[in-house]
């Protein structure tokens, strides 16, 4: 796994963790004594997820002379960082600040995906504004674009495989179970509904039209190297 030491980043640390700091006072509020310890250790953790979840990244910006590229200014990569440091924050136990790090990036960057939702190590999006990220179970290399959905149906949430990609308008809800390398074009609902691995899928559920895809065809597509995924399961 990487550490944040391989994590090339455009600011000194420093100043990433001063301009937190700016940032959730001037949104929210930010009290140094009683806030400062807990965002500085997850700030730590954070970076280090977000080495892990760039180096797979085939998108050339994630990268800095052979080093997975963190920078603050890139709405993707921003997206992806405050993420885990919610989700760092939680974990430590500080929920307060934990809310105010996802209400931040929902301000920012405009995807509404929570603290509580449990991310493979490595996921991507592009775009992503508009998008709902639900409790599901995701399998490493999830990637979705802007307005998509993963949620609930009567309280069941679906299971997505390895490298499931979600184009723009897609929607995954309830009780389905979405096999590994599975394409969902932009604009398919799957609600309720099984797809199988190795499929590219369009329409709106029961109606869904799910072709088959060579393993050749995926790799073109893949937003991931699959060697740096890590193992099945």
């Amino acid at each position: 796994m990487a550490r944040a030491s391989e994590l090339a980043l455009a600011m000194p640390r420093q100043r990433l963790a001063a301009l937190l700091r700016r940032q959730l006072g001037s949104l929210f509020e930010f009290d140094e004594a009683t806030d400062g310890a807990a965002l500085d250790t997850a700030l730590t953790g954070a970076l280090e997820d977000v080495a892990v979840c760039f180096r797979p990244a085939r998108n050339k910006y994630f990268h800095r002379d052979g080093a997975p590229w963190f920078d603050p200014f890139h709405s993707g990569q921003n997206t992806i960082f405050l993420y885990y440091l919610s989700r760092r924050l939680a974990r430590a136990g500080a929920t307060s600040l934990a809310d105010r790090a996802y209400g931040l990036n929902k301000a920012l960057n405009g995807l509404d995906l929570y603290h509580g939702v449990e991310m493979p190590a490595v996921f991507g999006l592009d775009h992503p504004g508009g998008s709902v990220i639900g409790r599901a179970t995701m399998g490493e290399g999830f990637f979705f674009c802007q307005n998509c959905t993963v949620g609930s149906s009567r309280g069941v949430f679906p299971t997505l495989g390895r490298e499931v990609t979600m184009f723009a308008y897609a929607a995954v809800i309830g009780r389905c179970a979405i096999g590994d390398r599975v394409i969902l074009g932009a604009g398919t609902m799957v609600v309720d509904q099984d797809v199988p691995p190795m499929s590219v899928v369009t329409g709106r559920s029961p109606h869904l039209d799910i072709r088959p895809m060579t393993p050749e065809s995926f790799s073109r597509r893949a937003y991931f190297e699959p060697a740096l995924l890590g193992p099945p399961g």
